[in-house]
């Protein structure tokens, strides 16, 4: 913890109810269990107490037995007391304290919510420290100010430094909800939100939390379809989760009526003109109200697309689940750089990066790709045709390419076909996945196809 200069401040915490969790866990270890999702080592404000929790959730972690002698022993291996006497005499008497084992939780409450406070004063210090040095502007102090308070509204440690033992301990019971899914044959075993394209899913292992994705297609390829197509899927199969789509480029309603397009299999030639089919009402109706019950939230706003500004706006959201930009190249940043685009996208991407480790979602970002695949004989792109590349492929951990060959072969009878390039994966392998495409109604599909010899 940092060090402040907090004279005159009283700093919250309460001593007796660290201590009644502590007792309670000697006296009876199965409250592990519940105080292990809500408490971590740092949460207590005295030195001790905070190091005998650390031992008693190694000794967790670790599936030890937990009691008086154990953690006596284990504590002394430590350095957390000078001599046995002092550990036993301290391990004794908060044992001896404890009013009753069945109200742990809210001692556990109690503990939280002192930290929680000190974390706000210890927050509100360095807002004041960063606004007396006067280094930056005001939209990165105000940025600033808010990562703080939201850090500390979702249970984050605002001074960055986690005890090793809490996130082991939540990667074994990702790893356990992993192996029984898998045990279960329901479906791919992914770490991140299914896209329902089953081939991309295994590829990329799903949209996983903190993870910049880069989709990257030249103009008519299909890629806003694309980003739309997966935003809905998602909402579909995980309809407690938030999306939040911001659209620099089509307005609200075009976005819309591309989804009530692909969702109802109607032509986007219909939906432009109007000349409706009487029986496919049925078919717009059915798509309006499953559309409109999916939580999903459209910003079109075009001035000021900054990632300052959409980082204001997600942080607002309750339970978000999934972020999607279309696209990189119409963002614009906080500071001038003279016209230096391929400097202020690389600025852009960096921040992106950044913000989706801060919220711990998957942010999917659409790009434009440069003409260099038009130059060639194999239109397939590559990452050297990221337009304005800068430190694109070096921030992203995901970058997918979407080519048609039939729209640069007229003469391809495959005009159905898509492929999904995976060029970059932080994940795993790279590779080509195919997908259908239904140009006519702007839907990706999950592509039926057999391997040969």
């Amino acid at each position: 913890m940092a060090e402040y200069d907090l004279s005159g401040i009283n700093i919250p915490y309460n001593l007796d109810a660290e201590q009644s969790v502590l007792g309670a866990v000697l006296m009876s270890s199965d409250v592990m269990n519940d105080l292990v999702s809500v408490l971590q080592p740092e949460y207590f404000y005295a030195d001790i107490n905070r190091n005998v929790f650390g031992v008693m959730l190694n000794m967790f972690l670790a599936n030890d037995r937990i009691d008086i002698v154990t953690v006596l022993e284990a504590t002394m291996r430590q350095g957390v007391f000078e001599t046995v006497e002092q550990g036993k005499e301290y391990l004794t008497r908060i044992m001896q304290a404890v009013p009753s084992i069945s109200s742990v939780e809210k001692y556990a409450a109690i503990v939280t919510d002192k930290y929680m406070a000190r974390s706000l004063i210890f927050a509100a210090k360095d807002i004041i420290d960063a606004a007396n040095e006067g280094a930056e502007d005001a939209n990165t102090l105000i940025d600033f100010a808010e990562q703080k308070i939201f850090d500390i509204r979702n249970g984050t440690d605002v001074k960055g430094l986690t005890h090793i033992s809490g996130i082991v301990l939540e990667n074994m019971n990702a790893i356990n909800e992993l192996y029984k899914k898998a045990r279960s044959g329901n479906g791919p075993s992914i770490t991140g939100l299914s896209t329902l394209y089953r081939e991309l899913d295994k590829r990329i292992y799903g949209l996983n939390r903190s993870d910049l994705i880069i989709l990257a297609a030249r103009p008519g390829m299909g890629k806003t379809s694309f980003a739309m197509n997966i935003a809905t899927n998602v909402g579909k199969k995980y309809p407690d989760k938030s999306i939040a789509v911001f659209s620099l480029e089509m307005s609200k309603e075009q976005i819309v009526n591309r989804m009530i397009s692909s969702e109802a299999s109607l032509t986007s030639e219909s939906m432009k003109t109007g000349d409706i089919p009487e029986e496919k009402w049925k078919d717009i109706g059915r798509a309006a109200d499953v559309l409109s019950r999916l939580n999903i939230y459209i910003d079109d706003t075009t001035g000021g697309a900054t990632v300052a500004a959409m980082k204001a706006k997600l942080r607002r959201m309750k339970n978000l689940g999934l972020v999607v930009i279309d696209y990189l190249q119409l963002m614009t940043s906080n500071k001038n750089y003279n016209g230096n685009r391929v400097v202020e996208i690389s600025e852009i991407t960096r921040n992106l990066k950044i913000m989706a480790k801060e919220l711990n979602v998957p942010v999917i970002t659409l790009s434009q790709l440069a003409r260099g695949p038009e130059q060639r004989p194999d239109k397939r792109p590559m990452l050297s045709d990221l337009r304005e590349s800068g430190s694109i492929e070096q921030d992203a951990d995901i970058v997918m390419f979407l080519y048609r060959n039939a729209y640069y072969d007229k003469t391809d009878p495959n005009v159905n076909s898509c492929e999904c390039i995976v060029a970059k994966n932080r994940h795993g392998e790279t590779g080509t996945v195919p997908l259908g495409w239904d140009g006519e109604y702007t839907r990706f599909t999950n592509a039926e196809f057999r391997s040969e010899q």
